[in-house]
C-alpha cells in the first residue's frame, strides 16, 4: 500500500473523506423525506438501492459473482442473514434520526468497535491485549453512566452497535465486494420491500405519489444516498492503508454527534457528556494500541529485511508470522446508515 503513487493516495484520501463525510451528514437527509414514516423510507431505500447498484453492475459488467453465489447455498444463507440484520440497522437509524435521537444514534457507531471486539472474544475466542481489555472495560463503564443519564439503557445505541457488529461478523464470512454485496443484500430485500410499498399504496398510506414530484424524487434518491458513499469507500480502501481507513471511520459518528448537538439542538446534560467522554477515552486507547502495534509490526518487517529471520514450516519468516498476528483484520465493507 505504501508503494502507491502520491496522487493515488490523495485520491484515496479524498474518497475516504467523501464516504465517511456523507455517512456522517446523512442525518440531514432523512428528515427531508417526511411525512413518510421510517418503514416507508426504509422500503424505498431497499428498492431504489437495488436499482442504482444494478445499473452500476450493468455498466461495469460484473455479474459473474451472482451465478457463483447462487451455487453456494450456505453463502447465500449468510447473505440473507446480513440483509436481515442491516435492515434492522437501517430502519432503526432512520426512525432514531426522524424521532429526535441523533446523538444517541451517533453513540451506536462510537461504541461499535468496542462491541465488535467483545463479540470477537465471546464468539471467536480471540485474545485481547491489556490495552484492548482496558478499552472494553471503559466502554462498559460508559454504558452504565449513560444508563443513569438517560434513566434507561441507551437501547438505540446498543441495538445499532450490536446489529452492525453482527452484520460485520456475517460479512466477514461471506467475503463479497462492496457493490456486489450491496446488490445481493438489496436483491433479497427487494421483493418484501416492494410488496410493502404496493400494500401501503393500496391502503392509501403511501406518500410517494401523494406529496408531489419533489417528494417522490427524494424518496427515489435514497438509493443514491445508500450506494454513492459505498462507491467512494471502495475507491479509498484500495488506495490508502487500512490504518488510515480505521481512523477515518470516526468521522461519521463525530459528524452525527455534532449535528445532533448543534443543529438538532438535542439535550446533553452532564451525565451524557461524562458517558460520551468515557467512550471517547476507550476509542483513544484502541487507536493508540492499534498504531503502536502497527509501528512494531513495521519495525519487525524492516529488521527481517535487514537480518533474515528463521524460516517456518510453510516457508514464512518469524517477522512474517509476527506481522500476521499483530495486523488488524480487515473489517467488512461499510454499509453505514
Amino acid at each position: 500500500m505504501t508503494g502507491k503513487p502520491r496522487g493515488e493516495r490523495h485520491i484515496g484520501l479524498l474518497n475516504g473523506f467523501a464516504a465517511y463525510g456523507m455517512w456522517g451528514l446523512v442525518p440531514l437527509f432523512w428528515p427531508l423525506l417526511k411525512p413518510a414514516g421510517a418503514v416507508e423510507i426504509l422500503a424505498h431505500r431497499m428498492v431504489w438501492s437495488l436499482v442504482f447498484v444494478g445499473a452500476a453492475l450493468l455498466v461495469l459488467r460484473r455479474w459473474a459473482w451472482a451465478g457463483e453465489l447462487l451455487r453456494q447455498p450456505r453463502r447465500l444463507g449468510l447473505v440473507s442473514v446480513a440483509a436481515t440484520v442491516i435492515t434492522v440497522n437501517w430502519g432503526l437509524y432512520i426512525w432514531a434520526v426522524n424521532s429526535g435521537h441523533v446523538v444517541e444514534a451517533s453513540l451506536g457507531y462510537f461504541i461499535n468497535p468496542l462491541v465488535t471486539i467483545a463479540m470477537g472474544v465471546i464468539l471467536l475466542k480471540e485474545r485481547l491485549r491489556p490495552v484492548q481489555w482496558a478499552a472494553v472495560g471503559t466502554g462498559f463503564a460508559a454504558v452504565v453512566v449513560l444508563t443513569v443519564g438517560y434513566g434507561r439503557p441507551p437501547w438505540i445505541s446498543l441495538a445499532l452497535a450490536f446489529s452492525f457488529a453482527t452484520y460485520g461478523l456475517v460479512k466477514k464470512k461471506v467475503n463479497l465486494g462492496g457493490v456486489e454485496s450491496l446488490s445481493a443484500e438489496t436483491a433479497i430485500q427487494f421483493l418484501p420491500a416492494l410488496a410493502y410499498l404496493v400494500w401501503l399504496t393500496a391502503q392509501g398510506g403511501s406518500t410517494f405519489t401523494a406529496e408531489g414530484t419533489g417528494h417522490a424524487a427524494l424518496l427515489a434518491s435514497a438509493g443514491i444516498v445508500t450506494a454513492l458513499p459505498l462507491v467512494c469507500f471502495g475507491a479509498a480502501a484500495i488506495r490508502v492503508p487500512l490504518s488510515t481507513i480505521g481512523l477515518l471511520q470516526y468521522l461519521t459518528p463525530v459528524f452525527q454527534f455534532l449535528l445532533g448537538v448543534f443543529y438538532f439542538h438535542e439535550a446533553m446534560p452532564p451525565e451524557r457528556w461524562a458517558g460520551f467522554a468515557l467512550v471517547w477515552l476507550a476509542l483513544a486507547l484502541l487507536t493508540w494500541d492499534a498504531l503502536r502495534t502497527a509501528r512494531r509490526t513495521a519495525r519487525a518487517l524492516t529488521d527481517e529485511v535487514t537480518v533474515p529471520g528463521t524460516t517456518g514450516p510453510a516457508g514464512t519468516t518469524s517477522g512474517d508470522r509476527e506481522a500476521e498476528s499483530a495486523a488488524p483484520r480487515r473489517g467488512p465493507v461499510d454499509a453505514r446508515p
